[in-house]
């Protein structure tokens, strides 16, 4: 195995230049030297010679490659900046190149599922928590990294391009990972909090996605805001209940991987997820909304796995689970509404 090489100043790697990878490297490039990857060689060459990415602009100083040996050899810590989708397929062919030394955060609010090699989320249709992987997980269990943290918050990247102020979460059960994450992103514009809880606050950002989709769909109702107060305090108690169930804690949800970002992407036109049940009020299907997004709205994939984790676990999650027939059974949105409005809550709050 080589050595860690301390005698000299070592980069800094991102993996992924999406929207939101894009915005995350801009804002290491102002400290340090930034190597990113990318799949595609095309991208790569803009990127190394226009300083641009799909028209984002990026630091003239941050360089890009396609081969995951040379920036594992530049750089010890990596920001794994991917979808959801992709995300098992780009941890393992990185998983060659990675070392113990390696710090790895990565900022993919997704979930993963561990199954059988002729098991698929349809043959299985109910699954266990140990079938269930938040995107940490799958790097514990793809590669020999140890130290791994996440990054979630109200980061609409299009803000953070713009260089508005906002603020992040950066967990791991390693203070050192939260340490390092906190030096080199935080900024006048940008503050980094600490968590040592992981799994609360991927769980977090996951979870926040649902209720997105249908913050969205309410405003393409036309239903106002008083609808809109109560769905995301009740997608509040909901995504607490399903936090507890999957491992994590009430303080993660509460904080700015929870609440803070469950307000930001409820009310935010810029947000993918807003915009799939946005345009599914509107009378758009599901496949045609999908077709025309350029980057993935991960909470459609969360709803489908976390719809299965509910039927396992005997909880109920009524607008996860109403929300699963609008998107996958064809229930029209407007009858899921007058269930969830007719749904026998009697407690306001019944989780402290």
């Amino acid at each position: 195995m080589p050595s860690k090489n301390s005698s000299k100043s070592k980069k800094v790697g991102v993996v992924g230049v999406g929207s939101f990878g894009t915005a995350i490297a801009n804002m290491l490039a102002e400290k340090n030297e930034v190597v990113v990857f990318a799949r595609k060689e095309d991208v790569v060459e803009e990127i190394n010679v226009a300083h641009t990415v799909s028209g984002r602009l990026l630091n003239p100083a941050i360089r890009a490659t396609t081969d995951p040996a040379e920036i594992c050899e530049q750089c010890d810590i990596l920001f794994f900046m991917i979808s959801s989708a992709g995300f098992v397929e780009v941890v393992r062919r990185f998983a060659p190149h990675l070392y113990p030394y390696h710090v790895i955060i990565h900022g993919t609010k997704g979930l993963a599922l561990n199954l059988g090699r002729d098991e698929s989320l349809e043959s299985v249709q109910k699954i266990k928590r140990s079938q269930l992987l938040t995107m940490s997980e799958v790097i514990l269990q793809e590669t020999v990294a140890v130290r791994v943290g996440c990054l979630a918050g109200p980061n609409i990247a299009k803000e953070l391009i713009a260089g508005h102020p906002a603020a992040t979460v950066i967990a791991s059960k390693y203070n050192e990972v939260i340490l390092e994450g906190q030096k080199l992103l935080r900024s006048e514009r940008f503050q980094v909090y600490g968590n040592s809880d992981i799994i609360g606050v991927e769980l977090s950002g996951v979870l926040k996605n649902i209720i997105a989709i249908a913050s969205g769909a309410l405003a393409g109702l036309g239903l106002g805001e008083n609808a809109k107060g109560l769905l995301i305090s009740r997608g509040m108690v909901e995504m607490v209940h399903l936090s507890k169930a999957l491992g994590g804690s009430v303080q993660s949800v509460m904080g700015l991987a929870g609440i803070g970002d469950l307000v930001t992407t409820c009310n935010s036109v810029d947000s993918r997820n807003f915009t799939v049940g946005f345009r599914l009020a509107k009378g758009e299907r599901l496949d045609e909304i999908l077709a025309t997004m350029d980057e993935v709205a991960e909470g459609i994939n969360t709803v489908r796995i976390v719809d299965a984790f509910i039927k396992t676990a005997g909880i109920r999650a009524p607008i996860t689970e109403n929300l699963h027939r609008v998107l996958f059974e064809d229930l029209p949105i407007s009858d899921a509404l007058q269930f969830l409005m007719k749904y026998p809550f009697s407690v306001d709050v019944d989780f402290v």
